[in-house]
């Protein structure tokens, strides 16, 4: 539920679809296109076209296969996500292929590598409590079926094997369960204090019979092997009274007992019903990472006295809002499914932290206050969103944005101005390599998200990116900084160089737009820092030794020295200077020839010197063929990968989704365009996979495309107007994204090798000896060398054109994820 200082934007989109239809039984199963009007737009309700089920599959593609997401219930960037834990631990709680559920945890994690979260599972039992579910796990799973099952945004609902019916929904920081329990069983309730995927350090649950309440607390963490904590607290009330209460520690029941404390053993409260009058037992339960008294204000102000029906109802409508910011016509059900799924899926996270006090923990353990009509938001998968899902995030709801980049600088200036790469809650993980977050603040500023203090948090990112940290430190923002400095490398590493460079490209971009050019131009230099590993020999960008050494034994499907990913997968990792590459590479022909081998697959894993579109590393690749003057081979992998890598049931997502990052690309390609550069706002071109589609922004800005005849064999574009002006560049400028405009496209079945392929038409690229021009890179302004294509200087463009880390990360059994530098610091 946004909260209330928030919701007058979205009062009045609210409002104009408040024709939206009833809420259907299963998101599996759309509503067909009876729903259209004349135009073949849907007016009314978009989350029929929501299903998600989508990435709860393994897809048993490579070893990252599966988004690991969750069915839940969820509100917009919600706190609470109460969803369905199976048997078998999961990343997102659900595996599809199980057949048993033990519990209903109250957060998870959607899409991420490795597991988290899953704290307090809330179990119904029809019977009585005898056995500990530390001491006997098995005797509290319950079976089910997916014919049983039902889920949509905002509601999860399944009937057990033993018969007891559980329905969950969400506001943005509570939830309300119902649980309808067989006739003439016992109706019990457990909750499982040390219940989180990686146990509990402290806990504690407290039954008060007068109330009706159980509250409480758990101390958990451990996110993909690091050392990070954090503390959440709950308040749960039911609408029935207590027929019979206990608690239990290890492999001890307590009848009667109304506390228990829990110290890594298994320990929860367990309560029973009388339900000789109704079989059917109310939950509002809330969430607070500050306090028990946190968690019981924010479920009494987001609930109220509400029913449960009516507060799924609500954030239904939320997310029907957020949907009906994008507005696509024609294309068949799955593809709609799949496309709002995904746009679904991008707006689950980062999530909401603050209490509806504003009050929340801080990186140094205190408790601070947000400005009122804002937010803290936490959960930054870092390393993956910001190729693409923060521009989106900024492109659709500025002011959250804004609030997410916010977080980030009160986070590391709270950490004294240290940046983390994926943090949880309010605590560093040190996850992934690299040193995102800067990237992150320099994309949502250029793409509008501007409402934070970006001039302080400047200041902070440049003192994070230039402080070698002592060694034991508790944890290192860029380990190998002192290598990367006076080598202009780190040694043995082409994953985390690539990734400092382009940091460094964000710090630079916006010193830029802020006026700091003696700060933009020291980082566009460090940027520069990827033509180190470049190797002429071979054309490659690889591995350097610290005696300046490429080796001799250069394989480009080799992974050391590179992070989830491969030579051939990283080489392409330079967005911002891909005229710079490929000049290096010895101009377009041989770049052409290289991604045509490159793409003979697209998700073939680590382990081939082909696209992992199923992994970060390769997801700005496609585009690349942009600036070598080939856009028709970006129009033809970019739909064959939405053609065939995504879909609107279990198995549709063929990586892990990591916090939305797959499937806002999936949002960007099916749209026909892509952030390609971090930092910047230009957007490159493929075609869009609908006929038309509207993308409403804040004050009355929009986008609108019209292809007729668009479909999933019509991905080449023949000609496009922007704004009724033909244009032959396969590419958008960074005021298209500010102003709005229309796109009027002529698509076909065959390629059109002509349009878009003069060297003029290049998007820009900024590389280059001196800073270029952050704030006005004019397209006209190109003067060209040979074999190059468009950069950016000073005064306009010019010529020019994840992980094992050796010695200092640590493999995971998911092989997704790893933590690089020192113990994170506890929280």
């Amino acid at each position: 539920m946004p909260a209330p200082a928030k919701s007058w934007r979205w009062g009045r989109l609210l409002l104009a679809i408040a024709v939206a239809a009833g809420i259907p039984t299963a998101a599996a199963a759309p509503v067909r296109a009876a729903t259209e009007d004349g135009t073949g737009s849907i007016p009314g309700d978009l989350t029929q076209y929501v299903n998600p089920f989508v990435g709860t599959k393994k897809t048993g593609t490579t070893g990252y296969d599966g988004g690991n997401t969750f069915p839940g219930a969820d509100a917009p960037f919600g706190m609470v996500q109460w969803s369905p834990d199976t048997h078998s631990p999961q990343p997102g709680g659900y595996a599809y292929t199980d057949h048993e559920i033990r519990g209903f945890s109250l957060t998870h994690l959607s899409g991420a590598g490795c597991t988290a979260a899953q704290d307090l599972p809330f179990m119904p039992h029809a019977g009585s409590v005898t056995k500990t579910p530390a001491a006997e796990p098995g005797t509290y799973l319950d079976g089910f079926s997916h014919d049983a099952e039902s889920t949509r945004p905002g509601y999860y609902g399944v009937t057990l094997a033993s018969g007891t019916k559980v329905e969950l929904t969400a506001t943005q920081r509570s939830g309300a369960g119902r649980f309808t329990y067989p006739a003439g069983s016992r109706a019990s309730l457990l909750i499982d204090v040390s219940g989180s995927v990686h146990g509990a350090s402290d806990g504690r649950a407290t039954v008060d019979r007068a109330r009706r309440t159980i509250t409480g607390y758990v101390t958990s963490g451990g996110f993909c092997g690091s050392g990070n904590r954090y503390r959440v607290y709950f308040s749960a009330t039911f609408d029935q009274p207590f027929a019979a209460v206990g608690t239990w520690h290890d492999a001890v029941v307590s009848p009667g007992d109304e506390r228990v404390d829990t110290a890594r053993a298994g320990s929860g409260a367990y309560v029973t019903f009388d339900t000789t009058r109704s079989r059917t037992v109310g939950v509002k339960v809330g969430l607070s990472y500050v306090s028990i008294a946190g968690a019981a204000e924010n479920a009494a102000q987001e609930q109220g006295s509400a029913s449960f029906d009516t507060i799924a109802e609500k954030t239904r409508k939320q997310w029907n809002a957020r949907l009906h910011q994008i507005e696509v016509a024609g294309g068949t059900d799955a593809q709609r499914t799949t496309f709002y799924t995904a746009l679904y899926h991008s707006l689950l996270q980062p999530n909401v932290f603050d209490d509806v006090n504003g009050r929340y923990i801080g990186f140094d353990g205190r408790i601070h206050e947000v400005r009122d009509g804002h937010h803290q938001y936490a959960n930054f998968s870092g390393w993956d969103i910001y190729r693409c899902e923060v521009q989106l995030l900024a492109l659709l709801a500025p002011d959250v944005a804004s609030d997410i980049a916010q977080s980030m600088y009160n986070q590391a200036h709270q950490a004294r101005d240290v940046w983390d790469r994926w943090s949880v809650d309010n605590d560093f993980t040190g996850v992934m390599n690299g040193d995102p977050y800067h990237s992150i603040l320099a994309g949502m500023y250029a793409f509008g998200a501007t409402d934070f203090d970006a001039r302080a948090a400047l200041a902070s990112m440049v003192k994070g990116a230039t402080t070698i940290q002592q060694t034991g430190a508790r944890y290192v923002e860029r380990p190998g900084l002192a290598d990367y400095l006076s080598l202009g490398y780190v040694p043995d590493d082409v994953s985390t160089t690539l990734e400092y460079t382009t940091a460094d490209f964000g710090i630079a971009a916006l010193a830029g737009r802020l006026g700091d050019t003696g700060t933009q131009a020291t980082f566009m230099k460090r940027a520069q820092h990827w033509r180190n590993l470049f190797h002429p020999a071979g054309s490659w960008i690889q591995p350097r030794g610290r005696d300046g050494s490429f080796g001799s034994h250069f394989d480009p499907a080799g992974e050391k020295g590179y992070v989830e990913g491969n030579a051939a997968q990283y080489h392409w990792m330079v967005p911002y200077d891909l005229a710079g590459l490929f000049t290096a590479m010895g101009g377009d022909d041989k770049v052409v020839r290289r991604l045509d081998e490159y793409f003979r697959k697209l998700n073939a894993g680590p382990h081939e010197p082909h696209a992992f579109l199923g992994n970060e590393p390769s997801l700005n690749s496609p585009w690349t063929y942009v600036y070598a003057g080939a856009p028709h081979r970006t129009q033809d992998v970019v739909r064959r990968a939405v053609n065939t890598l995504w879909g609107p049931g279990p198995d549709g997502e063929v990586g892990n989704d990591d916090l939305g990052t797959l499937s806002s690309w999936y949002v960007w390609a099916a749209l026909g365009m892509y952030p390609q550069v971090p930092g910047r706002a230009e957007l490159v071109l493929a075609s869009p996979l609908f006929p038309a589609v509207t993308v409403h922004r804040d004050g009355g800005r929009s986008i609108r495309i019209d292809a007729p005849g668009a479909d999933a064999d019509t991905p080449y574009v023949h000609a496009l107007k922007v704004n009724g002006v033909a244009s032959s560049r396969a590419w958008l400028p960074e005021s298209f994204v500010r102003d709005g405009g229309t796109l009027d496209y002529t698509l076909g079945d065959t390629p059109d090798t002509a349009w878009g392929a003069a060297r003029s038409d290049a998007p820009p690229s900024f590389g280059g000896a001196q800073p270029p021009s952050l704030t006005s890179a004019h397209p006209g302004r190109a003067a060209l060398r040979s074999a190059t294509r468009r950069s950016c200087a000073p005064q306009g463009c010019h010529a020019g054109r994840r992980h094992h880390h050796p010695g200092r990360g640590r493999h995971h059994h998911h092989g997704r994820r790893h933590a690089v530098g020192h113990r994170p610091v506890d929280g």
